[in-house]
């Protein structure tokens, strides 16, 4: 009687290649690139924001150059053209800031958050790799869209010899117009950061829409100088001066600095939101 030998072949580990950190970053942004664009909300949001700039833009200039021979003195003499063409970014902020809200609460509503932090356990880089993404796409759509109601404004406002229209080349005009860009992007980070914050949609627009519009109206009934001193402060009056080119009365903060508080919202928010993803359950 024979004994027969078993052999035992040992298993071949073969550990599969981790890629590098930057590579890694890299696919988190092409996956978040692709989320973004294949929702309908996106395309259309950010259509609405292109339309309201450049429309809103030139009927604002339309209707300024209607009334110009009504307007007195004073008003002719501090009349900002850069900045008025580019008024229409004022509601075109609600779009993106919204779309911003969406980027993430929807992965929640959906669920679909959770298949992004399986595929991605790191789950600060994938909010890094939202905010990157959206904060390209809005930049480049505001730049467009800004650069289209400078020249459209300022063509409609060359209609009449009231007042001085402008050319990009007039100072500040240029810094005014790719500054709109920058105010957009920076508030569509703010939006992401209550969104991540909340993580509920109607919650964190309403968060937004109340940061914007509602606070510096409530700031308004404070007595003077807490009204004044509390409202250069604010996100909206901080940033839009970036978009400006008419000269800063002695309230406000000034150009460079109120754009820096305005960033700081928006910094503030994704630190808040940054910590809260990695505390809380997805």
């Amino acid at each position: 009687m024979s004994t027969a030998e078993t052999m035992v072949v040992p298993a071949v580990r073969r550990d599969l290649p981790v890629p590098s950190p930057p590579r890694q970053f890299v696919a988190v942004l092409r996956a978040e690139w692709t989320k973004l664009w294949s929702v309908r909300s996106t395309i259309w949001s950010l259509l609405v924001t292109i339309v309201i700039i450049v429309g809103l833009g030139a009927l604002f200039c339309a209707a300024r150059v209607a009334r110009a021979n009504r307007l007195d003195p004073g008003d002719l003499h501090n009349f900002d053209p850069t900045g008025f063409s580019l008024n229409g970014i004022f509601l075109a902020q609600l779009a993106v800031g919204v779309l911003g809200v969406l980027v993430i609460s929807s992965e929640y509503a959906t669920g679909q958050i959770r298949a992004t932090f399986g595929a991605t356990p790191q789950r600060n880089v994938v909010l890094v790799a939202k905010v990157v993404v959206f904060m390209v796409v809005v930049f480049v759509v505001g730049l467009v869209a800004c650069f289209a109601a400078f020249f459209i404004g300022q063509g409609i406002l060359g209609g009449t010899t009231k007042f001085h229209h402008a050319s990009i080349g007039d100072p500040g005009a240029l810094r005014a117009v790719i500054g709109g860009a920058m105010y957009l992007s920076v508030l569509g980070a703010l939006g992401i950061g209550l969104g991540t914050i909340l993580r509920r949609t109607a919650g964190a627009i309403a968060a937004l829409v109340g940061l914007l519009l509602i606070l510096p109206i409530l700031v308004n009934f404070l007595p003077s100088p807490w009204s004044t001193d509390i409202s250069k402060f604010l996100p909206l009056q901080a940033g839009n001066n970036v978009f400006h080119t008419a000269k800063l009365s002695s309230t406000d903060l000034s150009l460079w600095v109120g754009f820096a508080v305005f960033c700081a919202y928006a910094v503030a928010s994704l630190a808040v939101g940054a910590v809260l993803l990695v505390r809380r359950d997805a």
